[in-house]
Order: C-alpha cells, then structure tokens, then sequence
C-alpha cells in the first residue's frame, strides 16, 4: 500500500512577525478530534534572505508559492535546516533546487541520520553546530538548541536584530480553531496542550530529568532577549505570554506525562470512519 500525504484545506497566509520575517504556515486537523495543529516553517530577509526549514510534503504548491511571495527564489542565500524530521524537510529538494544561490545551514549529526533518503550535496553545505553564530550579511544569528527537542540534531535559531527566537517544536500545541492566537487560548488548556506535546510527542525524557539543572538550560534560553518565539508546531509567542510558556516548559519534568490514546481509541477511529462512509 502506498501512502498519500492528503493535502491541507485550511489555508493561513503568512504572518510578518517583525519587519523583515515571515511565518509560513500550514494547518493539520488532528486525528479523531476536533483539533488542529500548526506546521510552520519561516523567511527572513534582508541582506541575505534565509528560509528556515522547509514545510511538508503535503503542502508542497501553497509552501513554495508562499515562501517565493515573500522573496525570489535567486535572491535566497541560506535555507537552515533545524533538524531532519519531514514536517521540517518535507521539500528540502525543491527548495534547494528552486534557489541556485542558497548553501544549506545544516550539520553532521543531520547528514548521517538522513543521508539514506536525500543526496546532500556538500559543496553546498554549511555545518553550524549547536552554539554556533552565521553571519548573513546585515546580521549574526544564533544557532542554538531549544529546550524540548525530538531529535538530537536540532538547533533553533535566535536574530538578535528583531528578537525573534525560531524555537523548532518547543511550546508545540493543539488548537480549538486555527484562527486563535495564543492570547485566545484558555490557560488550563494552553497549559494541558503544551504537556501533552512535550511529554507525549516530543520529548518524553524530560520527565527524566533533574528539574534544576534543566531549569537552568531553560533560563540561559529565556536569557537570550527573546521578544518573540515562533515555532513549527504552535501559534505565534510574544509579550506577556512569553513568561507563561516558559514557566510551562521549565515545569515539564515535574508532571505526569499526560495519557495517550491508545488501540481502544484507535478503534473508535476506524469505526466512526467506516460509519462515516457508509
């Protein structure tokens, strides 16, 4: 059997998060329930344009369309890959392709692990590391690792010029609708949803760590004078909601990771799928 990635009906154009970047967005209903969830990718202009990882296959059409409104393809100088999960390198090929100018900001770790289903080509190769600064022209932007995190080759990415922090699946969350924000969320429930990413789909380590030292890396994160974070997985972060999602997140190895569905919810799933066409 193969697999059809079933493309988005909920479009959301992209949001300017400061004066020269951009969020590009994509909208993915959960399954079996009535939720939705942000798959977001970014732009920054300016002297050298970067995109910062690069959508979904499912979205490929509306991700390039909207990323080439916002800046042209030759113009492109860095595409940064933030790690090498598919929702964040879902047309890395077209992307590269489309940009004949642009060297991808990745690193080794993310070369071995994805190496068996993508032709890096090295000569266009940029190895940043955790820790890492690049100079892009009219700015040096950091390249350093959020504190919730699936994979060990990630790296978020911090512009010091507009205070925006690429925090890659950090502070992941569901919605009611798309169209919220977070300032229209119910606290308990923006509370429940960034454990319930965290702990279940992110990083269910965390709740094996010492919350002291952790709280520690959570702080030197915070420290970066941060205005606004944005991420793949959840709306955009900013103002007095900044200080909230980061008490959340630094409280994460203290709570008991959230309960999963399980075989019986798939279940009800397939049932009310199988009804549904019927």
């Amino acid at each position: 059997m193969t697999f059809a990635p079933i493309a988005p009906t909920t479009y959301v154009p992209p949001t300017r998060i400061a004066n020269d970047t951009f969020v590009i967005h994509q909208i993915q209903p959960a399954l079996g329930q009535p939720l939705f969830v942000y798959l977001n990718s970014m732009v920054i202009l300016g002297r050298e344009p970067m995109i910062v990882d690069t959508g979904t296959p499912a979205n490929r059409k509306q991700w390039l369309d909207d990323v080439f409104s916002i800046v042209e393809p030759d113009d492109v100088r860095w595409i940064f890959l933030s790690h090498d999960d598919v929702d964040h390198t879902g047309n890395l090929d077209e992307a590269l392709s489309a940009c004949p100018n642009a060297q991808l900001v990745c690193n080794w770790a993310m070369i071995e692990r994805h190496t068996n289903c993508f032709d890096f080509p090295l000569e266009r190769c940029r190895w940043v590391m955790d820790g890492e600064s690049l100079d892009i022209g009219d700015r040096t932007l950091l390249a350093f690792r959020p504190p919730v995190f699936d994979s060990p080759t990630t790296r978020g990415l911090f512009d010091p010029t507009t205070g925006v922090y690429w925090a890659v699946d950090t502070f992941a969350t569901p919605l009611p609708d798309p169209s919220m924000g977070i300032a229209d969320l119910d606290a308990e429930f923006w509370d429940h949803g960034l454990a319930l990413f965290a702990l279940g789909a992110v990083s269910p380590w965390l709740t094996m760590l010492d919350p002291v030292k952790y709280g520690r890396y959570v702080d030197t994160v915070q420290n970066l004078d941060i205005t606004t974070v944005a991420a793949c997985h959840t709306p955009v972060i900013e103002g007095p909601y900044l200080e909230r999602a980061f008490n959340r997140i630094r409280q994460l190895p203290t709570i008991d990771p959230p309960m999963l569905p399980d075989q019986s919810v798939l279940d009800q799933i397939i049932a009310a799928t199988a009804l549904a066409q019927t």
